[in-house]
């Protein structure tokens, strides 16, 4: 899974000086399309202060409810795969830029409101988020504990603004939760690993209030002007540099049935559909679920029954599991067999390159069967040192033209090597696809050629499933910016070569 969640709110607040006369301490802004980062010293003039520091906060908020509904199913916050970045863009109009400093990210432990004001010259809009108020309750201002929302404290404390440590139950004590980027230029765009901060919020852990950004705490105090840092905001006009949380996981699932060789440990499912539905298999008079670890057999078997060409071997099945989570209606059984475990086995593979098998899935006590097919296994390829690569065509086999944002969508991916022989038959067949374990997608607006969603080879998330029909990807069209078109790229890594394809299949546009 990759998916791109964009902010559901966000602003920033300021104590900044107008006019010499006042500090516009109750502005609000939560309508730009900026989201200004300054600190002023000594820069303006105001009755009863020498030198006088100016400065403001960025907050912003991501609906997560999404991810909190994949948590006790598809979603392991656990998984060293899961990761969630922070990313803003930085927006430069001209104007003067700090170089070499630092924003630090901290989790907000009081909600805020938005805020309708526009107004970044003067400061004249007033509404509920400002830099002494955080949101408006049952008509009532809810004030920060600290002016600027810079009250902080530990995580659990009930006077606080911003969390910068705390327990997360996890064995390694107290630990800081804020994160830091250094800017060395100014001009880059800020990039932070929030991963902790998001999976405890999903855990429950952290309240589910969003971010505050700002510089470190000794660049507000110290006596240097740092004027001034610009990200877009969410309501920026270019949808392309509005704030993103971008969630990856590997939650691709793949099965062997089309690429299991003797020798080699790979992995067979079994799915269970109740009126297009995944469900747990029913057994018996009672009906009752097949869950949890070693809940099933498979048993694999090849010749005929009492012959002594006959062979089985049977293994352990379970309920499949993403980190603590069972998938309902999802089976897998992982294991190996070896070419030369029989004689008559041996002779077979040696004769045709490999050997038919009847898998069969049954209860623990082999009285009730589940599911029967047949599966090929194959002698694992070897070759005199021959560096030739395959020559994939590729297509998307169920792409449209356009979908809806609100659509989750299933791709079928279809790869056949140009260079393989052209078998001549009477009848119409049903071509098979290459399966591939190492084939990640990535996808590119169409127009500009900008990688809105990179390969993800670091952590998975972009990686194709594999099934008995091929290969094929889930994908959230609410990751990608409505009114665009866009494009499929594919990443193949194959005995050793690694391969780009560009602009595969046709177009399509989000709604």
């Amino acid at each position: 899974m990759y998916r791109i969640l964009s902010s559901s709110s966000d602003t920033y607040i300021t104590n900044k000086i107008i006019n010499s006369s006042f500090r516009a301490t109750d502005a609000n802004v939560g309508a730009a399309g900026t989201l200004d980062l300054f600190k002023l010293y000594d820069e303006s003039l105001i009755s009863g202060t020498d030198a006088p520091t100016e400065i403001s906060r960025i907050l912003i908020k991501f609906d997560l409810s999404h991810l909190k509904a994949l948590t006790g199913t598809t979603l392991d916050i656990a998984n060293p795969s899961f990761s969630c970045t922070l990313k803003l863009h930085d927006v430069y109009g001209g104007q003067t830029t700090p170089s070499n400093f630092n924003v630090i990210v901290f989790p907000l432990s009081r909600s805020f409101d938005e805020g309708i004001g526009r107004d970044v010259v003067t400061f004249e809009d007033i509404d509920s988020c400002n830099f002494q108020t955080a949101s408006i309750s049952s008509g009532k201002a809810v004030k920060w504990y600290l002016s600027g929302a810079n009250k902080d404290g530990l995580l659990g404390s009930d006077d606080i603004d911003i969390i910068s440590s705390g327990n997360l139950s996890d064995g390694n004590g107290t630990v800081n939760l804020w994160k830091s980027q250094a800017f060395n230029t100014g001009d880059e765009d800020l990039s932070v690993d929030v991963t902790t901060i998001v999976s405890a919020t999903l855990a429950g852990q952290i309240p589910d209030h969003g971010f505050r950004l700002s510089f470190s705490g000794s660049e507000e105090t110290d006596h240097f002007t740092r004027f001034v840092k610009r990200f877009a905001s969410r309501h920026s006009t270019n949808t392309r540099k509005r704030p993103k949380l971008i969630v990856r996981f590997n939650d691709a699932i793949q099965d062997h049935h089309e690429i299991f060789f003797f020798d080699v440990t790979g992995s067979l499912f079994l799915n269970n559909f109740h009126r297009g539905s995944r469900f747990d298999i029913l057994s018996g008079v009672s009906a009752t679920k097949i869950t949890g670890t070693d809940c099933l057999l498979v048993t694999m078997t090849s010749g005929s029954t009492g012959s002594s060409t006959f062979f089985s071997r049977t293994f352990s099945g379970s309920q499949h599991k993403i980190g603590n989570n069972f998938m309902s209606g999802v089976y897998s059984s992982t294991f190996s067999i070896s070419e030369f475990e029989s004689g008559t086995l041996r002779n077979e593979i040696v004769n045709a390159g490999s050997a038919t098998f009847t898998e069969i899935w049954s209860s623990l006590d082999k009285t009730v069967g589940y599911f029967t097919g047949s599966i090929v296994v194959n002698t694992v390829k070897r070759s005199a040192f021959i560096n030739s690569t395959c020559n994939p065509f590729i297509n998307i086999t169920n792409l449209k033209s356009s979908y809806r944002r609100s659509q989750k969508v299933k791709f079928r991916v279809f790869v056949e090597d140009i260079n393989d022989d052209l078998v001549l038959v009477k009848k119409p067949i049903k071509s098979k696809s290459k399966t591939f374990t190492k084939m990640h997608y990535r996808i590119k607006d169409f127009d500009s050629g900008d990688i809105i969603i990179p390969f993800d080879t670091e952590k998975g998330g972009t990686l194709l499933s594999t099934d008995s029909e091929g290969m094929y990807f889930e994908f959230y069209m609410d990751s990608l910016q409505p009114g665009r078109t866009y494009g499929f790229d594919f990443f193949i890594s194959d005995s050793g070569v690694d391969q780009i394809f560009s602009n595969v299949a046709t177009k399509f546009k989000v709604e």
